[in-house]
């Protein structure tokens, strides 16, 4: 996480302001602004604050402090810009005190770059080259009223060789002028943010494709227009199937630039005026307008795109492990067959093989797949959800239903559909090589998809947090914005459940809070020659492992049965002295943790109010505190505990046995703006429409579900020939 610093904004705006800017921005107290903004400037990782010091930050979540650091570097840009305008006109020797002034009082890029305009360099233009030619006395003579004709006559020259071309030339200069006047810039971007409309048609030419035949004939407000549709716009553009534009009412903005800046008495020269504005609107001002908002626009749907990813793979990285479990996963496949590898409860190889299901081998795939699951003592069969997963699938349930019938596992095997996006990207992977060098690619890809089910947040940090699947428009958005949104997100993740130290990959112990690759290879460098870390204090042999290092990561990795045990909670090494002192006082020690006795203790301890001047004594906040007393009831606990485990099945549905009305269970697989698709067990997800989520209006589907979440959903239609699937939440009962 790079920190925010203070010291880099210009000199004119001193910390106390820079910290009371933001503060107003955030709606947030100056108080938690400068205790988050001293913190980043000291080195401290954003879980480490968010985690460890919420008494500096007013209990700031991880959101929070990177938008605190975010808009820290938003004003500091602001205020680079600034300087650097400031020193430009002041080198041309234009700058006013008037003009200081105003470029002061600019709260925004865009009003910056607009009183910029004037004085910033630009490509030989009409207007410019009247000026070479000395048209400015002509142009004086249109607006002072004067004998702009016969002026104009004295200036007929080689570029301008008739009175009308130099009249076209004056008028030039006049709307390039009022192109680059702030006042009229704003007013027109303002007054097209409220009522212009976003429009949309087919492109002459376009081919018709069905994916955007929604925007053939489209037209929205620009307050109105959504971030999917706007994305989809861009990417029917950059295909050359759709052509879209702002539209705005021409005539009402010419008639106000006129009444604000034709001032002049003589008819014949006052009509002059108003067709250089009509000229300046349609050729200089509404194409820059358009540009602006269309690109105000896009970033909004952008951020808003991005936002949507992250949420999406926040609560796909929480999805519960299955503990325990040995796996049987399934990498589907039509010409080269469908790769098998079964892993133990650790995830370690068992063996592989392989089955065929689209040939005269077809038949033999249950037979071979309950071979396996018998050899392995396998407990969940994982099919990834790709290209011939309908296939995979009927042959995992009809191996099942014959065990069954057999008796030979007694109803304990399912099977589980794995969404098995970026397994192919971790496959051919220096990761997956460095693990498997002997395995085929897409054997690798089975592995991958059985660990997904046996513990996602592991296998998932080896893959490019790019190539899941659960975005919306993920590839039209700034690739190096989605990507430090996704870290971030998978970052807060892995820190938020915590880290075995003993049995974590390397990838995942580089996601750890202060670590990072270099000493995540470290560690388990370190791991191999001592065979189990036995506590968090050991880490401090790692070489390049410093005080400071170890500050922020400590508390993130867990030590399961090492020699000291409040390693395995989230306590902070800080604060094993407190730890230790409630533990006294509710009746207990360390060595009975998770004591029923001692947590009936503790609950008194936290329900009297006793624990105060103890913490008091320890110099730990109210925050702290609790969270020490969560950790000392909970040592070990998995917050993904808390989220639906994933859907086992024993059958397989098709698209021909869903009919309307039909009420079923499924699985959220991806929540966009739109509405959620649900896996219900046949081969496409159905969509539940935003309009079907609940009884009540849902403006936002992510407040109403997440990826993961089991629902109960009715069959409202089916499409057969297009594939689709219209589900209802609401109509469930």
């Amino acid at each position: 996480m790079s920190t925010t610093s203070t010291q880099s904004t210009p000199g004119a705006y001193d910390v106390r302001e820079l910290i009371g800017r933001i503060a107003k921005r955030l709606n947030l107290s100056d108080r938690q602004v400068r205790g988050t903004v001293d913190l980043l400037d000291e080195g401290n990782t954003v879980p480490f604050i968010a985690r460890y010091r919420k008494e500096g930050t007013g209990n700031l979540d991880e959101v929070q402090i990177r938008d605190v650091a975010a808009v820290a570097e938003e004003i500091r840009q602001l205020e680079d810009r600034r300087a650097m305008i400031v020193k430009t006109i002041e080198e041309q020797g234009k700058l006013t005190k008037a003009l200081r002034a105003e470029l002061e009082r600019a709260e925004t890029m865009s009003r910056l770059d607009d009183l910029y305009a004037p004085y910033k360099q630009k490509r030989r233009t009409r207007g410019q080259k009247a000026r070479e030619a000395g048209l400015e006395p002509v142009v004086e003579a249109i607006l002072q009223g004067g004998d702009f004709l016969g002026i104009a006559q004295r200036h007929i020259g080689e570029d301008f060789g008739t009175v009308d071309e130099v009249i076209g030339g004056a008028k030039d200069i006049i709307a390039e002028d009022i192109a680059d006047d702030a006042d009229v810039r704003e007013h027109v971007r303002d007054e097209a943010r409220k009522s212009g409309r976003l429009g949309c048609r087919r492109r002459r030419g376009g081919d018709e494709d069905p994916n955007f035949k929604l925007y053939f004939d489209f037209s929205t407000s620009f307050g109105s227009a959504k971030p999917h549709q706007v994305l989809a716009i861009r990417r029917g553009e950059k295909e050359k199937v759709l052509s879209a534009g702002l539209e705005v009412d021409a005539d009402a903005m010419v008639r106000w630039i006129s009444r604000r800046k034709n001032n002049v008495q003589s008819p014949a020269a006052r009509r002059l005026v108003d067709e250089a504005i009509e000229d300046s609107f349609k050729r200089l001002i509404h194409p820059s307008t358009e540009r602006d908002l269309r690109r105000e626009l896009e970033e909004k749907a952008e951020e808003h795109a991005i936002n949507v990813f992250g949420l999406n793979l926040k609560n796909l990285l929480l999805q519960p492990p299955l503990a325990g479990q040995r796996i049987l996963g399934i990498d589907p496949g039509y010409r080269t067959g469908c790769k098998i590898a079964a892993v133990d409860e650790t995830g370690a190889l068992l063996g592989t093989s392989m089955i065929h299901i689209h040939d005269g081998r077809k038949a033999n795939a249950p037979a071979i797949i309950r071979a396996l699951v018998e050899k392995y003592e396998i407990d969940v069969i994982a099919v990834g959800n790709g290209t011939g997963s309908r296939e995979t699938e009927q042959a995992a349930a009809e191996a099942i239903r014959d065990m069954e019938r057999s008796g030979s596992v007694a109803g304990s095997v399912h099977y589980a559909m794995v969404n098995e996006a970026g397994a192919s990207i971790y496959s051919a992977s220096d990761v997956a090589r460095e693990e498997f060098p002997d395995l085929d690619v897409s054997v690798r890809g089975a592995v991958s998809i059985g660990r997904r089910l046996q513990d996602p947040l592991a296998e998932l940090v080896k893959i490019d947090p790019k190539s899941i699947g659960v975005g919306m428009y993920q590839h039209d958005v700034n690739q190096t914005r989605l990507m430090e949104s996704l870290d971030a997100v998978v970052e807060d993740v892995v820190n938020g459940v915590g880290v075995d130290v003993n049995s974590a990959s390397e990838q995942l112990l580089a996601r750890v809070a202060g670590i990072g690759p270099t000493l995540a290879a470290r560690v388990i460098r370190h791991r191999g020659k001592v065979g189990q870390i036995g506590s968090r204090k050991e880490l401090e042999k790692v070489r390049g492992l410093g005080a400071k290092t170890f500050e922020q990561c400590a508390g993130f990795l867990r030590i399961r049965d090492g020699s000291e045990p409040l390693d395995r909670t989230g306590i902070h090494p800080e604060n094993y002295d407190l730890a230790r002192a409630i533990l006294k006082q509710a009746g207990g020690s360390s060595e009975q943790l998770g004591d029923p006795a001692v947590a009936r203790g503790l609950e008194r301890l936290r329900t009297s109010g006793e624990l105060s001047a103890l913490a008091e004594r320890h110099n730990v906040g109210k925050y702290t505190l609790n969270d020490i007393v969560d950790g000392l009831l909970r040592p070990g606990r998995d917050p993904r505990d808390d989220f639906d485990r994933p859907q086992l099945r024993s059958d397989v549905l098709s698209m021909d046995d869903l009919e309307e009305g039909m009420q079923l269970v499924g699985t959220v697989r991806n929540v966009v703006d739109f509405g959620a698709f649900v896996d219900i067990g046949v081969k496409q997800d159905g969509l539940v429409h935003v309009s079907e989520m609940a009884q009540r209006y849902v403006k936002n589907p992510h407040a109403v579900l997440s990826v993961g979440d089991q629902v109960k959903v009715v069959v409202v239609s089916v499409d057969q020939d297009r594939g689709r699937i219209a589900l209802s939440i609401k109509q469930a009962k």
